[in-house]
């Protein structure tokens, strides 16, 4: 899977084989040349539309486009194995934290967009306030690229999670916030995929309430 540095690198030689400077790619691309430089900084993911910006400067086919978005979208992918935060999901905070990284960059309108599951329902889950249904979620995972063992892992993790609904009348959940260095990594913008920042849905007067599924 690509990762960031990567992509970073085949943008520079793009523009390196086009023969532009920084300042002349900004002409061309309509963003400043120190943003254009932070794109291939490496450091950071630049924003699909000014790496596509970026890529239509130094020339490169509108039919070759699509190929640097996919690319672009596993480069968002969280560099941890999406595989192994699925095979320890416990509780559906741990599951919501895999979606998460698994749908990011994707805002949860695109998700809607993209799926047809109302945002509503996508942000339960991803917050872990909601079991979701084997066949809706697997469409979900679908409709974001995962890969055959990302898929079977989501299955795994969701029959899990169902067993133990069944045993004990709601499926785990985590009763205090989650620390988010327990994870290793930052608390997801709700702008984008994941929990909304310092959110607590599913307790209420020290009460859990039990995981509906979806």
């Amino acid at each position: 899977m690509e990762d960031v540095a990567a992509f970073a690198a085949a943008l520079d030689r793009v523009r390196r084989q086009a023969g532009l400077s920084y300042r002349q790619l900004a002409d061309r691309a309509h963003y400043s040349h120190p943003h254009l430089i932070r794109a291939t900084s490496g450091k950071h993911l630049p924003t699909w539309e000014v790496a596509a910006a970026y890529l239509t400067g130094c020339g490169v086919p509108t039919d070759l486009l699509p190929v640097w978005h996919r690319r672009w979208q596993q480069a968002s992918r969280d560099p941890r194995d999406i595989v192994g935060l699925l095979e320890n999901v416990q509780d559906l905070e741990d599951l919501g934290v895999a979606l998460a990284a698994l749908a990011r960059p994707r805002s949860l309108r695109a998700l809607e967009q993209q799926t047809g599951i109302p945002r509503a329902t996508i942000q339960a889950w991803l917050q872990g306030t909601r079991l979701p249904g084997r066949d809706r979620l697997d469409h979900l995972v679908r409709s974001v690229g995962a890969t055959p063992a990302e898929r079977s892992a989501v299955a795994n993790a969701i029959d899990r999670l169902a067993t133990a609904r069944d045993r004990t009348g709601r499926a785990p959940v985590t009763s205090a916030p989650v620390n988010s260095a327990r994870v290793g990594r930052a608390p997801v913008n709700s702008a984008r995929v994941g929990r909304a920042p310092g959110s607590s849905a599913r307790v209420r007067s020290g009460r859990l309430r039990p995981a509906p599924a979806a």
